[in-house]
């Protein structure tokens, strides 16, 4: 249901995985099998969480689930948050063990301080740069002290509207997205990022450079005890 006075981004995007739920889950049945970059760069989000001194992890734009149950396999404690209903029920049906949510990327439902790590693997790809420090803004309040952030999104230098996806007319609009402009707006909210990957397509199953950014809430910790200079 389009939630009153929302974003017209929201709207659009909610609306088109409402039509491309089904054939989306389809087309990522072979999950994280086909994306290496997604898999090494998820463990690695796990062992920060942990030494960040929990598990507690939203997974936002969750999809189809196979990013929530990887983090699961991997053993955090972790739910799913999606905007799209037909979204939603397809992860129950295929993960009926982990928890799944309706929200948005700009409305977390969650108490301040409550997670310890939050993944959003290409869920900013239609949200505005002008959108991105409430989003961002959100996820500081959520994270504990020390929390880490993982995104991933596809490099765009210019906007455009997908017109037609997975064999279905939609109308979505995809946004600019440079990584030096969103590390800026996650430092700006109290994110800065720790760690930089940018990742050339390898077609089939991927056809633009993207980005992993990893990012961190501070923590009150002493001076560094580093052993190397």
């Amino acid at each position: 249901m389009t939630k009153p006075e929302e974003p017209d981004f929201l709207t659009a995007t909610r609306r088109t995985y409402q039509k491309v739920a089904q054939a989306y889950t389809r087309a990522s049945s072979e999950g994280l099998q086909v994306r290496p970059y997604d898999r090494a760069m998820l463990p690695l989000f796990a062992e920060l969480v942990r030494e960040a001194g929990g598990t507690r992890v939203a997974d936002v734009g969750c999809g189809s689930g196979f990013v929530t149950q990887f983090l699961h396999e991997l053993g955090l404690d972790v739910f799913g948050l999606d905007l799209s209903p037909a979204m939603l029920e397809q992860a129950r049906r295929s993960y009926p063990h982990l928890e799944f949510r309706e929200a948005t990327i700009l409305d977390l439902p969650v108490t301040d301080l409550s997670l310890h790590g939050i993944t959003a693997l290409f869920s900013f790809n239609t949200v505005p740069i002008e959108h991105l420090s409430q989003a961002f803004q959100g996820f500081h309040r959520a994270l504990q002290p020390g929390g880490v952030v993982l995104l991933a999104f596809s490099v765009r230098e210019e906007p455009l509207e997908l017109r037609t996806w997975l064999d279905h007319d939609v109308t979505l609009p995809l946004q600019r997205l440079v990584p030096d402009e969103v590390s800026q707006a996650l430092g700006e909210a109290g994110l800065p990022v720790q760690a930089q990957l940018l990742h050339q397509p390898r077609p089939p199953h991927e056809t633009r450079p993207y980005v992993h950014l990893l990012a961190q809430k501070a923590t009150s910790a002493g001076p560094s005890q580093s052993f190397t200079p």
